[in-house]
């Protein structure tokens, strides 16, 4: 089984910051990626960030890049998501998920890296207001 749990989600003022959390037991980022969505009220689930497995490369959405950065903690099964600068279009509900049991992929690429998420967690709620 894969289970996939987010948390760190809260309230921050417009240029604060928060750290996400997406723990998956037992899930080997050696092997598998990892990649936050998010859902704003009346708005389609967009991309966020993604981690490739093992050495492959991370990808941010245009919006995002330069303010958000993924980290792995390979130990503890864990990939946190930064958030710094945030602004009140941040605000959504963030999920994690990952593409298990996909070991192989054809590319390193934004794309290659989001396809195929299979699993997902509940999700966090970010709210950026003041």
């Amino acid at each position: 089984q894969v289970q996939l749990v987010e948390s760190g989600g809260g309230l921050a003022q417009p240029g604060g910051s928060l750290r996400l959390s997406c723990s998956a037991p037992g899930l080997s980022l050696d092997y598998y990626g990892i990649a936050w969505f998010r859902q704003a009220p009346g708005k389609e689930r967009e991309e966020v960030a993604c981690v490739r497995n093992g050495a492959g490369g991370t990808y941010y959405k245009d919006s995002v890049n330069g303010r958000f950065s993924l980290s792995k903690d390979k130990a503890n099964n864990t990939v946190y998501l930064q958030m710094n600068n945030l602004k009140p279009d941040d605000t959504a509900v963030y999920l994690c998920a990952t593409d298990y049991p996909t070991i192989k992929k054809i590319s390193d690429s934004y794309d290659a890296c989001f396809y195929g998420m299979n699993h997902w967690g509940e999700g966090t709620l970010v709210t950026v207001s003041t």
